[in-house]
């Protein structure tokens, strides 16, 4: 087991001693492989023997830390030797080309494929700042793809090295803590998943979460503790009771009481909004046996012997999980009426479990050949596809993320080949994943012979039919995120690529036109145009509008920068509402800070109604404290000069998940079920309808409605008047501004 299992390195304070970590890797290996890591392990020394860590400790202890992880996920000698010196070309004199003379071609590309991947360096990266610092970010991923690709052996080696790195992250500042921790939680814990290796994901993952919510990782800790010795006494009740059936039917099994990942209960208990108590698998048994058959023989005891509870039952064995993870889950009551988590799994699958990918390396010797290693070493090829698509860093990263969670779905094709997509991938991303040129040619989607629309979310088991025209035609529309239309990052960077090589003037246009509409229907000013050009780096407006449309920018980055600006336009005059409007009683005290002044009343002024990401200022009133107004109110910027001397400089506080009301109007052609569709689309996403005014024009049959609804931000309301304008007959949607 390689995550609970601690190095055998000496701690802090306590001399070196080699020959004892040399023995504690000697199992199973030769004389003359000894003698490899032996060298490698004096050459560290002396190449290292002036450096010493955070902790202050020698640094050469690092190495021997990370050559032990790499030992016990049963990699061969040359690889634990390259842990060994993983560092030496990094932060010493030595070079490849010494490294080659003295340990020969292999062991030194090893060593080279972690020295290209670079760290993703902690002094600079803490001095860098925006963009640059993703950049760097994603480039260090890109090399440790690449890597990766030529040798599987380097990424594990890699995966060593942070999990060390977290278990001494203490000796770091809170805020490089935080920014290593989160960089662990986006990039390698899922990294490591993806490749199957657990152990090293589930500590990945509490090392993370312990720095990035010490609270609550310290609290789940201490539940955990305070119910040990109680839980090993029930756990021993459970083992003793299959032990003996399943002597009783002949079935050799091992069973062992299982440590719970920390941070699974945490992610378990904020997706189903549930305490601890109420988790089934905090005490849990794992039971190996020797053949497929014997696991369902088991489970079949199991169910016979407790109470099995309902929807806590997995078969990962018929249905195995993207990685290649095989066993079977299930949860009952066990003795004294209390739940506990059984696992059960071949021994051969137990290892896969433990190791993943690293249990399979010698494939690449010719040893044998696994299709589960080859299908991640592709996945991991296909990657490095990506750089060569996306143009920021950003993108880059968050497609590795999206694409490295397990949830995937199988579907097929019309000639019966399956296809591994995504989970939440829509239909018009299968017709991207097919090919680039079905994607931009697709006008629709059959699924299972029914044509649905090119948003439809996949389901495993579902045949799909891409129908296509003659000439490739994509919408600007497929990448707006709101609209749903593509889930996965890569198909979004094909249309953007594809928009991208269209006339810069047909862009400019077309950006201008899609800002413009946007702007509208949020009820914005689009007055300063060239301030967000400046902040989103381009040196005119035009092109910033040439990038909206060919896609490499969302008109809501370009929202959110206008709203964001400080400046206020002089208007004509008066007046601010009347002391018969008073503010909304739903914003509360805490919402909004006034700057350099505190424990002012503060009300939401009711003419304008802002929500969070709004641009705001304040008012100061007779006797009511400050009104706080969106900048762009019509109120506002009618001001009498001697009354703006009154305004006064607040911003948004830290809002709890609270909901803010919002007036929408609609005009649309009037038809049948207008109002039942709007409802439902407003349904779909969970928005509260305080209150609804429609009316009929019967000359020109045409419908006004205005809608009182109740929005998270202005992220969620830009969301719905897209796709209410996407909806039939509307001829215009947009937020209304007394």
């Amino acid at each position: 087991m390689v995550a609970r299992a601690e190095t055998k390195t000496p701690v802090h304070g306590q001399p070196l001693d080699p020959e004892a970590w040399l023995a504690a890797v000697a199992d199973g290996r030769s004389d003359a492989e000894l003698k490899v890591i032996r060298n490698a392990l004096d050459r560290a020394r002396l190449a290292h023997q002036a450096q010493t860590r955070a902790s202050g400790e020698p640094y050469l202890m690092h190495c021997m830390a990370v050559a032990e992880i790499v030992h016990h996920l049963n990699l061969d000698h040359k690889a634990v030797a390259a842990a060994i010196l993983h560092d030496v070309v990094e932060d010493t004199e030595v070079t490849l080309d010494m490294l080659e003379q003295e340990f020969g071609a292999e062991l030194t590309s090893l060593v080279d494929g972690v020295t290209k991947m670079g760290y993703i360096d902690e002094l600079r990266g803490a001095a860098a700042t925006g963009s640059a610092a993703h950049m760097n970010h994603a480039e260090s991923v890109r090399k440790l793809l690449l890597a990766m690709a030529k040798d599987v052996r380097v990424v594990l080696i890699k995966l060593a090295d942070r999990l060390h790195n977290m278990r001494t992250l203490r000796y770091l500042s809170e805020q490089r803590q935080r920014r290593i921790a989160r960089e662990t939680l986006d990039i390698y814990a899922p990294l490591a998943n993806r490749l199957g290796i657990w152990q090293v994901k589930w500590e990945l993952e509490d090392l993370a979460l312990r720095y990035l919510d010490p609270e609550a990782y310290h609290r789940i800790a201490s539940l955990l503790d305070g119910r040990r010795i109680d839980r090993e006494r029930h756990i021993e009740l459970v083992k003793e009771s299959l032990f003996r059936e399943l002597g009783g039917v002949g079935v050799q099994a091992g069973i062992a009481g299982r440590p719970k990942h920390i941070y699974s209960i945490w992610r378990k208990m904020r997706r189903k909004n549930i305490d601890f108590h109420q988790i089934f698998d905090v005490q849990a048994v794992r039971v190996l046996v020797d053949s497929t058959a014997d696991c369902y023989t088991v489970l079949g005891i199991v169910h016979g012997l407790w109470h099995h509870v309902p929807h806590e039952f997995d078969d990962y064995i018929a249905n195995p999980k993207a990685n290649n993870y095989r066993s079977l889950h299930t949860a009952v009551i066990g003795p004294e009426g209390r739940a506990v988590e059984v696992q059960i799994r071949t021994r051969e699958m137990h290892e896969h479990a433990e190791l993943g990918i690293a249990a399979h390396w010698r494939y690449k010797e010719g040893v044998h050949y696994d299709e589960g290693f080859e299908k991640k070493v592709a996945w991991l090829r296909q990657l490095l596809e990506w750089k060569e698509e996306e143009p920021s860093a950003d993108e880059f990263v968050n497609r590795f993320k999206s694409e490295s969670v397990e949830e995937r779905v199988y579907v097929l094709t019309p000639q019966g080949r399956v296809i591994d997509m995504p989970a939440g991938a829509t239909a018009l991303d299968f017709a991207y994943h097919i090919h680039t040129d079905v994607g931009h040619r697709c006008r629709g989607i059959k699924v299972n012979g029914r044509i649905v629309p090119l948003s439809y979310e996949l389901s495993s088991g579902q045949q799909i039919e891409v129908l296509t025209a003659r000439q490739a035609a994509p919408s600007r529309d497929w990448i707006n995120p709101h609209l749903g239309y593509l889930k996965t990052s890569r198909a979004r960077a094909k249309v953007r690529h594809w928009f991208r090589q269209q006339d810069r003037e047909i862009n400019v246009t077309a950006g201008r036109a899609s800002l413009e509409r946007e702007l509208h229907r949020l009820g914005v000013s689009g007055r300063q145009l060239e301030e967000v050009a400046e902040k989103l780096s381009f040196n005119e407006v035009d092109s910033m509008m040439a990038a909206l449309g060919g896609g490499d920018l969302q008109t809501g980055q370009v929202v959110n920068v206008l709203l964001s600006l400080t400046g206020t336009e002089d208007g004509q005059p008066p007046s601010l509402p009347s002391r018969n409007r008073r503010a909304f009683p739903r914003h509360e005290p805490d919402d909004f800070r006034v700057l350099g002044v505190g424990n002012l009343l503060t009300n939401a002024a009711r003419c304008c109604r802002p929500v969070p990401n709004d641009a705001i200022v304040g008012y100061i009133t007779r006797g009511r404290g400050v009104t706080i107004h969106r900048r762009d109110c019509a109120n506002v910027l009618r001001l009498k000069d001697g009354d703006r001397d009154r305004l006064i400089d607040v911003e948004w506080g830290a809002l709890p998940d609270r909901v803010f009301p919002v007036d929408i109007h609609l005009h649309a052609y009037d038809r049948p079920g207008l109002l039942r569709d709007v409802s439902a689309l407003l349904a779909n996403d969970r928005i509260n309808v305080l209150g609804v005014n429609t009316s009929t024009n019967m000359r020109d049959m045409t419908a006004c409605m205005e809608l009182h609804v109740e929005v998270t931000d202005i992220g969620q309301l830009s969301r719905i008047l897209s796709r209410m304008g996407q909806l039939p007959n509307i001829i215009e949607v947009k937020r209304k501004v007394r």
